[in-house]
């Protein structure tokens, strides 16, 4: 797999997905939100890791809040850490750390084990397997757990494509919940 590919796909996939946000976005997260919503009802899990969402991802916010007040399972989300993150319990207030990202504060308490994990992506290759930002956050997180909890990709029009693009260190969805 050449790196360049891997990039160009990536700048295509970012490139589309800013084009979708412009869109009826709104409507395009509500869609996804109520099949990952659907999906979290029949597997029930007892912790699920969501994510803080930024302009072109999914906006699982109102998915947050609902899980939350229904308290049938525990949200984690992620909080930036050297080269990776660790899950953290979401709590308010929000604030805009690096990249942008909104992060709840630091919590001490050890995470439960993570049931479910809903993941943005950018794109997915040939494998199923994720196409980020290129920072290697995610893969870096599930790579250092000693379990392998059910993974969602997630986005808002689904940018594949047939070519194997991935490194064996790329993480893979057990399902992917788009538009």
């Amino acid at each position: 797999m050449e790196e360049s590919h891997k990039r160009d796909f990536r700048k295509s996939c970012i490139k589309r997905l800013e084009f979708e946000s412009r869109f009826s976005k709104l409507y395009k997260d509500k869609k996804v939100v109520i099949k990952l919503y659907k999906f979290i009802k029949e597997y029930k899990p007892k912790s699920v890791l969501l994510y803080i969402p930024m302009g072109m991802e999914v906006d699982v916010k109102p998915l947050i809040n609902k899980l939350r007040k229904e308290r049938e399972c525990e949200v984690y989300v992620p909080f930036m850490i050297g080269d990776s993150f660790k899950s953290v319990k979401y709590r308010l207030p929000l604030k805009r750390k690096k990249f942008g990202i909104k992060e709840p504060n630091y919590s001490t308490l050890k995470p439960k084990k993570i049931d479910l994990a809903i993941v943005p992506v950018v794109g997915v290759d040939g494998l199923c397997k994720r196409i980020g930002f290129g920072k290697g956050m995610y893969d870096r997180f599930f790579y250092r757990l000693n379990y392998s909890p059910t993974i969602i990709f997630t986005q808002l029009k689904l940018c594949k494509t047939s070519k194997i693009l991935s490194n064996d260190y790329d993480i893979q969805a057990d399902y992917i919940i788009t538009n």
